[in-house]
């Protein structure tokens, strides 16, 4: 890959309106994008080689872990919505028309990612702003 190329993805990946975290197998933060800065107020400065659960102490970590280990073990994706479990992270609900919301409902992505011999090393979160869909959602069962 040429040094633009490399250039033009991390550019994507920085600016992609999703959160993408990349974990290690002792949950150590090795990538922080823009998006979860944004959300999360920390620079990824902050959070690098940062364990997931000392960060963050109000993650529900036996929920996650169990989550993970099945992403490191099985080499497959694994998937939670907001209406499982709300939110990893608790941000602030940041958008004006589903304001009301007590925070950002979330949709998560676990993905595994292997080294060079085939073996899951780390993992990726990526994590979806799901607070208009739970807002409308929660809005039609109000109705």
């Amino acid at each position: 890959m040429e040094i633009r190329e490399f250039h033009w993805l991390m550019n994507i990946v920085q600016n992609l309106d999703v959160g993408l975290v990349v974990l290690d197998k002792a949950y150590r933060v090795q990538v922080w994008n823009g998006f979860m800065e944004s959300h999360s107020g920390r620079l990824a400065g902050e959070v690098r080689d940062g364990v997931l659960f000392d960060l963050f102490p109000d993650v529900d970590r036996a929920w996650f872990e169990r989550k993970a280990n099945m992403v490191f073990k099985l080499n497959n994706r694994a998937f939670s919505t907001w209406e499982q479990k709300p939110y990893l992270l608790r941000f602030s609900n940041y958008r004006p028309i589903t304001g009301s919301a007590p925070h950002m409902f979330q949709n998560l992505t676990l993905v595994p990612l292997a080294d060079f011999g085939g073996q899951v090393t780390h993992i990726a979160v990526m994590i979806y702003d799901a607070t208009d869909e739970a807002m409308l959602i929660s809005g039609q069962r109000q109705a």
